[in-house]
């Protein structure tokens, strides 16, 4: 039984499933937003929050902490300089996290974990949307290829 046993373990040994997780922030951090199993994105919150919390504060020490786990220097500057700067004013909550569908290969739920935009206010667009007709999208699907002439073809094949 796993009664009062935080945390899981991903079917991973300790040190697989720390660069799992090191690995999964980095790319959510440099993209923003990522596609990846429900598991694992509920533990990759957890740790999302605490590094954006570190990017918050700012100082030397903060950064050397939040340096051990994200390994890659352009997305620690990204980190720091940006997002940290982008949930000043903001007191946790920082990721968001949506179920999606079943995935393909072996039925593993699947969720997206993206950052929480702060203000960011969807502005409709100046064109209204095309309206199709009966017949739905008709003409968009790939254009077919010029036949070659047959004169182009080398003789005797």
């Amino acid at each position: 039984m796993r009664h009062r046993k935080a945390g899981r373990k991903l079917g991973r040994t300790t040190a697989h499933r720390e660069m799992l997780l090191r690995n999964l922030l980095t790319s959510l951090f440099r993209y923003e937003k990522i596609v990846t199993t429900e598991a694992k994105a509920k533990e990759a919150r957890k740790l999302a929050d605490k590094i954006i919390t570190l990017a918050k504060r700012g100082d030397l020490h903060a950064r050397r902490q939040a340096a051990e786990v994200i390994q890659d220097e352009d997305v620690l500057k990204k980190l720091f300089d940006s997002i940290g700067s982008r949930y000043k004013d903001r007191n946790g909550g920082y990721t968001r996290l949506t179920k999606l569908e079943y995935r393909m290969g072996d039925g593993a739920p699947l969720a997206a974990i993206e950052l929480v935009e702060i203000g960011a206010v969807t502005e409709p667009s100046a064109k209204p949307a095309k309206r199709r007709g009966r017949r739905g999208d008709k003409g968009t699907g790939p254009k077919p290829r010029p036949a070659e002439p047959i004169a182009a073809q080398a003789p005797g094949a």
